[in-house]
């Protein structure tokens, strides 16, 4: 049984930080890749970042990029997102989601239970 379990959000004000952690397991972590992804209220979810196997390529959104950063500690089984310069339009629920593959994925087929981002202006 795959489990990922999201940590870290909460409410912060516009240009802050905040760092989600995502812990794996029930599979080998290493092998696959990772993706973050958000669903605001009344959006359908979209892609934010993701990650390759062994940290070596990410991709990130436009919306995203410069400000957010995709990484992952395979020894403990731990893919991050660091979110800088926040913004408002960031507010979402994020997901943690497992690939089906090693690469950059496009196709996940394990999620986390999400969490809660608010970012306040």
């Amino acid at each position: 049984q795959v489990q990922l379990v999201e940590s870290g959000g909460g409410l912060v004000q516009a240009g802050g930080s905040l760092r989600l952690s995502c812990v794996a397991s029930g599979r080998t972590f290493s092998r696959y890749g990772m993706g973050w992804l958000r669903q605001a209220p009344g959006k359908e979810r979209e892609f934010v970042a993701a990650i390759n196997w062994s940290g070596g390529t990410t991709a990130y959104a436009d919306s995203v990029k410069g400000r957010f950063t995709i990484s992952r500690e395979n020894a403990k089984n731990t893919v991050y997102l660091q979110m800088n310069r926040l913004k408002p339009e960031d507010t979402a629920v994020y997901y943690c989601a497992g690939g089906v593959g090693a690469g950059i994925e496009s196709v996940y087929n394990y999620w986390g239970q999400g969490t809660q981002v608010t970012v306040s202006s």
